[in-house]
């Protein structure tokens, strides 16, 4: 007997495909087929009901599976999430998988290395390795555990550091196959912290639930949310169930897992880009197996199935990069809380700004609210100043008031961060004679001068060229930087304050395998007094000697014609203040501005964010904006503008007149010309979530029968977070 199953395959196309097959494979199964003139990777859906009688079925090639990938509730959440997204199952589905899984690779463990101290490793002293910092940590954890090849990546330990251990014989590389099921159970390697009242709390409300709940854990910066995800993990471990954690990027995975391994004597595995195809799967076979207890990762770890998920947690729920802006653009928080709701266990939303939609739903009751509103331990909110900087002499952005603060707080020997959101030497190259701006032919953008590398450089497009010495129009030499980026202002304070090393971290400078961790660390030991950079810096890092942290140019925000940039810069003005006083030592916080009257700027400096973003959902419910409406957005882009322009007319036209939804556009994007093509933009907003759901249900499906739509590259974007 000839099985018709239905096929899931990684195509951008909204619909399934039958193949005939012997036997029937399991629902979550992958199967290889033939498509066209090539072999691709698919997984069943089970038996087609009716099969697809208007082309000749092929037979299915082989069944890789003999069981599902996923969990029950991990195969509803990718179903309702190609539905919720109106994307193509098959997509979602390869985005759920591990690279090696969507090539067809068997799901299981292969032989990899494992390195373990040999006897005179053992015997070794700590001590005279103290002029080798990174050999002496790496000896010093292998003296306590062997560590897989990924351990040794994840963990950022130097590959240079592991060689001179093997020189020495101190280290050896061992062939490990890993076990398919390894138990655990808890042991606690460190004491926990006394908890205040309010995180007492807040323990104990997690502690106590009986059904899936969402909470969300909004404590202002330094008031112990790790330690409340801690204690709260703590009981779901000694039952034995997993903990799924998630944060917004790599850059703070390495100081999660270390918090986490310090107090739980625990499996503990990470899954992140930075890891090898072989390293990822070999993690997320740990989690499938319950070999893993905590599972820590970036967005698309939300898919990893668990064997015994028992909670989620979602830290800095707020962040940007939790939303996926390519390909399934989903967003991994609303997915998180699903994903509890079908697990049925809880999920923590952490943040010190939380996002104005998660917000409203604690408000609204859908979230238990709980709060923290005293720093941990000693540590005093910190002091605001706002600086006028309307007519003021500035030198790299920095004003007299500032640096003369600077000059106190670095002579008492602490710490100084600055923030500045632009990376390079100058955000635009002109000639001082003519007033010609070096400008990207590709882009509506200016070049960013990086001046170490003497190039020109596009970070838009990613174009590049040698930096000029002559102006393209008239010949002159004389060209200037305008604008200051963190290259300029580390310089420029390497001149104010030549005896006080400056670290920067943006971009440009952790580009290295390692080096973000290693500024970290050198930045958390103080080996640096003053510490310049752009987000990377003010996200969630723990650095105790900051007493003073400066905004350099937030205005552009406050003015800016996104209507989320406000939540956004309130958030990043909370974030950087956070880095502030989070020990004994109380901290500054300084604003430079030229708008100090700005409602905004008032708001945030004298009541906080909390204040600042019930105002802000009153002003959202009064022009019915996110969170009280429901967007979709079209985004389209071609190499001509009218070309793009006609299409999405065209997607415009199918929608039906209705008083409870607008369809706003073609508009141009906020860079209208990027890397050579033209993008615009089509927003469809509605009342309701299911009255969205049911217009997109109707006008897609007549997509396909639009010519135009194939001479354009576009994409529909659910509950977007930017129209640049």
């Amino acid at each position: 007997m000839t099985h018709v199953i239905q096929i899931a395959l990684p195509v951008p196309l909204p619909r399934l495909f039958d193949y005939d097959s012997p036997t029937l494979p399991v629902v979550g199964a992958r199967v290889r087929v033939p498509f066209g003139n090539r072999q691709l990777v698919g997984v069943c859906l089970g038996e087609s009901t009716q099969p697809d009688d208007s082309y000749v079925r092929k037979p299915i090639v082989e069944v890789l599976d003999q069981e599902s990938l996923w969990s029950p509730p991990v195969w509803r959440l990718l179903n309702w999430a190609a539905g919720y997204y109106h994307h193509a199952l098959g997509d979602v589905i390869q985005n759920a998988l591990p690279v090696l899984l969507r090539q067809g690779e068997r799901a299981s463990y292969q032989a990899t290395t494992r390195y373990q101290v040999t006897a005179a490793g053992k015997a070794e002293a700590l001590e005279p390795l103290k002029r080798a910092p990174q050999q002496q940590r790496l000896l010093a954890a292998l003296q306590k555990e062997a560590l897989l090849s990924r351990d040794i990546r994840t963990q950022e330990f130097s590959p240079s550091a592991l060689n001179a251990l093997q020189d020495k014989g101190w280290v050896e590389a061992v062939e490990h196959i890993p076990a398919a099921v390894q138990s655990w159970q808890l042991k606690i390697a460190a004491e926990p912290l006394q908890l205040n009242p309010e995180q007492a709390l807040a323990v104990a409300a997690i502690g106590a639930a009986k059904k899936a709940q969402t909470y969300l854990l909004e404590g202002i910066t330094g008031s112990g949310k790790t330690e409340v995800y801690l204690q709260a993990m703590a009981d779901v471990l000694r039952r034995g169930q997993q903990v799924l954690v998630l944060v917004p990027e790599i850059g703070l995975t390495p100081q999660t897992v270390r918090r986490f391994k310090q107090r739980f004597d625990v499996p503990v595995v990470m899954l992140h880009s930075a890891l090898t195809d072989r390293e990822r799967l070999d993690a997320w076979l740990d989690a499938r197996a319950g070999s893993a207890a905590i599972i820590i990762g970036t967005r698309s770890a939300i898919f990893t199935p668990c064997k015994a998920l028992g909670m989620i947690i979602v830290d800095e729920e707020h962040d940007s990069s939790l939303k996926q802006q390519e390909g399934f653009r989903y967003h991994a928080r609303d997915l998180a809380v699903m994903r509890g709701h079908e697990e049925k266990v809880p999920v923590i939303l952490g943040s010190a700004t939380p996002s104005l939609e998660t917000l409203n739903n604690a408000l609204q009751k859908r979230y238990a609210h709980l709060t923290l509103t005293m720093r941990a331990g000693a540590a005093k909110p910190a002091r605001h100043v706002l600086l006028d900087i309307k007519n003021t002499q500035l030198k790299a952005g920095l004003s007299k008031p500032l640096l003369d603060l600077m000059g106190e707080h670095l002579k008492a020997g602490q710490q100084v961060l600055l923030f500045l959101n632009r990376r390079g030497y100058a955000p635009a190259l002109m000639c001082h004679e003519c007033g010609w701006l070096a400008q990207c032919r590709r882009c509506d953008a200016y070049y960013t001068v990086h001046q170490g590398q003497r190039q020109l450089q596009c970070h838009h497009c990613g174009s590049q060229q040698t930096l000029p010495r002559q102006c393209h129009d008239c010949g002159s030499t004389q060209l200037i930087g305008r604008g200051v980026g963190t290259e300029q202002l580390e310089q420029v304070l390497q001149q104010q304050f030549p005896e006080y090393p400056v670290l920067r971290i943006d971009r440009d400078s952790t580009r290295r395998k390692g080096a973000l961790s290693q500024h970290l660390d050198d930045a958390r030991d103080n080996k640096y007094p003053i510490l310049v950079g752009t987000q990377m810096l003010a996200k969630g890092h723990h650095f105790p000697e900051v007493t003073l942290a400066a905004l350099l140019d937030v205005d552009g925000a406050l003015y800016s014609a996104d209507f989320r940039a406000a939540e956004r810069l309130g958030q990043l003005f909370t974030q950087v203040a956070g880095r502030a006083g989070r020990a004994s030592k109380p901290g500054t916080v300084v604003l430079q501005t030229h708008h100090p009257e700005h409602e905004l700027v008032q708001d945030l400096v004298n009541n906080g964010y909390s204040h600042f973003a019930k105002s802000a959902l009153q002003e959202r419910h009064l022009t019915q904006l996110p969170p009280f409406s429901q967007q979709a957005l079209f985004r389209a882009e071609a190499n001509n503008a009218a070309t793009v322009i006609e299409a999405l007319q065209a997607i415009a036209n199918l929608f039906p007149p209705r008083d409870d939804a607008f369809v706003l556009g073609p508009l141009p994007a906020v860079m209208e010309r990027r890397a050579g093509r033209y993008r615009y933009q089509l927003l469809v907003q509605t009342q309701q979530r299911g009255l969205r759901a049911q217009l997109l249900r109707y006008v897609l499906p007549q997509l396909e029968s639009l010519p135009i739509l194939r001479k354009v590259r576009w994409s529909l974007d659910i509950d977007p977070q930017d129209f640049c």
